[in-house]
């Protein structure tokens, strides 16, 4: 899953917000088919923090918020609380910021019109916008999910899902890009740019469109977090140095990336509990096994944890991962992991002879094409 100088500080209200919490009111209307239940506010790094009872299809939440947020909003009218934390109630998505906004519907949230101040009214639009694309994706998902096991196992239906997931991304991409363009002074716009990013945003395509943003929307308290991660991401981007590093092996032997220097390395993030990188090792594999001989070799790096350990020696003899492994077995705050910004795994890099780093996140058959530019 990428201008105004003068006039920001007149025409966004949210930068005030930013400084002392502001009030808000969720109102909700929504009709004779969901006469009673309880909505749950969530926000994103505080998670579900207000709650209010459904009456004869409406409700009515106030409270304070310190600047423009994207939350959601969760009804449940029967069964666990569960459904609400693992989204899987009826929910729908809508910028929290001052002033009222209202929710209107004849049977649900995810069916809401959503009616409120500035930022709610852009990102209705967007949303809009993204219809289309989105119930392609909804239609992949629930294609997904009808598939039996043995068909998920297949390559073909792997690749088929993969092949249609990549198109509706790149057209999510262009609504996505489209709307940053049109709207570079709204804070809809710097979410935008982050769904382009995904969880491993590659800078050469991210830092242009976060660099259109108006000085009001990259000086927010948001902006400046995405700005910050930004930058440390240019210091593993295409054309740098790789960061160096050392950590040991299973078996305590202490190896440096930079003793890789004169032939082609892939600096790979994984661990034994991610699910999407054993289910990549076949793969890393197979390519390791074509190219060993060519001057090209595999550095594993594994965000398991000491606690983990077994897993971690299991999933290596398990997975047949024959390249040299290192860990310093501090999960999440793994030394090397935290220097490449590695935020989501499976993530890799491909570093040159020279030290510098030619390419990222290479899964599939996209590992194997690009060795093959680079390692005649």
């Amino acid at each position: 899953m990428k201008k105004q100088l003068l006039g920001f500080l007149l025409c966004a209200p949210w930068l005030a917000q930013a400084q002392a919490p502001a009030p808000f009111v969720l109102k909700g209307k929504l009709g004779k088919a969901v006469p009673s239940g309880k909505v749950y506010l969530w926000r994103p790094n505080v998670g579900f923090t207000d709650s209010a009872v459904v009456t004869n299809g409406r409700f009515e939440l106030k409270g304070t918020v310190a600047s423009p947020v994207q939350a959601r909003l969760s009804l449940l009218q029967k069964g666990a609380f569960m459904r609400v934390r693992t989204g899987q109630a009826d929910n729908s998505k809508f910028y929290l910021e001052k002033g009222t906004i209202t929710f209107t519907s004849p049977d649900s949230l995810a069916h809401a019109s959503i009616a409120g101040p500035k930022l709610t009214t852009e990102f209705e639009k967007l949303q809009t916008l993204l219809k289309p694309s989105n119930e392609k994706m909804k239609a992949l998902m629930a294609d997904y999910r009808a598939a039996t096991p043995e068909q998920r196992k297949a390559p073909e239906f792997m690749k088929s899902m993969e092949t249609r997931d990549e198109a509706i991304s790149k057209e999510q991409n262009l609504v996505y890009e489209a709307f940053i363009k049109a709207n570079t002074g709204s804070m809809v716009s710097l979410d935008a740019v982050k769904a382009v990013g995904g969880s491993v945003p590659n800078y050469a395509e991210i830092a242009p469109l976060f660099a259109s943003l108006a000085p009001a929307v990259k000086d927010s308290p948001e902006g400046k977090k995405y700005g910050a991660k930004l930058e440390a991401l240019k210091a593993v981007a295409i054309g740098a140095v790789a960061p160096d590093f050392t950590m040991n092996t299973p078996d305590g032997k202490a190896v440096a990336l930079s003793s890789y220097r004169g032939k082609y390395v892939l600096v790979d993030f994984w661990a034994s509990w991610c699910g999407p990188c054993r289910q990549e090792n076949p793969n890393v594999t197979k390519v390791y096994n074509e190219y060993k001989t060519r001057n090209f070799d595999i550095l594993g790096v594994s965000l398991d944890t000491e606690k983990a350990r077994d897993k971690w020696l299991k999933a290596i003899q398990d997975d047949q991962l024959a390249w040299t492994q290192v860990s310093d077995l501090k999960g999440w705050q793994n030394a090397a992991a935290t220097s490449y910004s590695v935020q989501a795994i499976p993530q890799n890099f491909l570093v040159d002879p020279s030290g510098k780093i030619v390419a990222t996140n290479l899964r599939g058959d996209a590992l194997k094409t690009t060795l093959a530019q680079f390692i005649k």
